[in-house]
């Protein structure tokens, strides 16, 4: 059972129902619940983590601001942004909340290294970094070992709404997205890449595909 992951692939949802379906699956899991992976988009919105400050939100232009039970601070969601959200058993693939991270950084360093692009994590500053621009960010939350919340990789997307906010709570942070890098990319076409290495960096050795 440890070996087997669904994976959802969701299309362009609503933020609030996703983290509501994501808080019902957590709670609802039993030992031999198999691990879940959901691919998605959302509509624009600010999300807020559990410790965030207000003042990182300079002006939401009307775009919704929800505040999550996520680690971190402030980042946005919109369309042509690749979010992925692990929905595993830590206790049971035994890995720690930093291993997991790092695991989620590795999977985004190689997805982007097939495009021949260099990409690093920081140890003072979860996620993905281009030349100190942030292409993907991380916010997770566990509860009763098991991880929800996940990662989120800028694809082919309006970045405008990035100015509007301290992403991820640093001011003056530049962002970048994978079109900024390899023109014609779309979420769709990055999904597989994405996948395959989750796969190898979890250890999963079957995946049953779900709409």
């Amino acid at each position: 059972m440890t070996s087997k992951l669904l994976i959802r692939q969701m299309g362009i949802q609503d933020y609030p129902q996703i983290w509501q379906a994501m808080r019902e699956f957590t709670q609802a899991r039993i030992e031999d619940t198999p691990d879940e992976l959901w691919l998605l988009q959302h509509h624009p919105v600010f999300t807020q983590g559990q410790a965030g400050k207000a003042e990182h939100i300079l002006n939401p232009h009307q775009i919704p601001v929800i505040e999550t039970d996520r680690g971190g601070q402030v980042t946005y969601h919109g369309p042509g942004q690749l979010v992925a959200y692990p929905l595993l058993n830590l206790n049971r693939k035994q890995i720690t909340i930093r291993g997991l991270v790092t695991k989620l950084e590795q999977c985004i360093i190689d997805l982007l290294s097939h495009y021949g692009i260099q990409a690093q994590s920081r140890c003072d500053a979860p996620g993905v970094y281009i030349d100190n621009k942030k292409i993907c960010s991380i916010g997770l939350r566990v509860k009763r070992g098991c991880s929800f919340h996940g990662i989120a990789l800028n694809v082919a997307m309006d970045l405008t709404p990035f100015s509007y906010i301290n992403p991820c709570g640093y001011s003056g942070l530049r962002m970048t997205q994978l079109t900024d890098w390899v023109s014609g990319l779309t979420c769709e076409q990055v999904i597989p890449l994405f996948i395959t290495a989750f796969l190898q960096q979890f250890s999963y050795t079957e995946s049953l595909l779900s709409g």
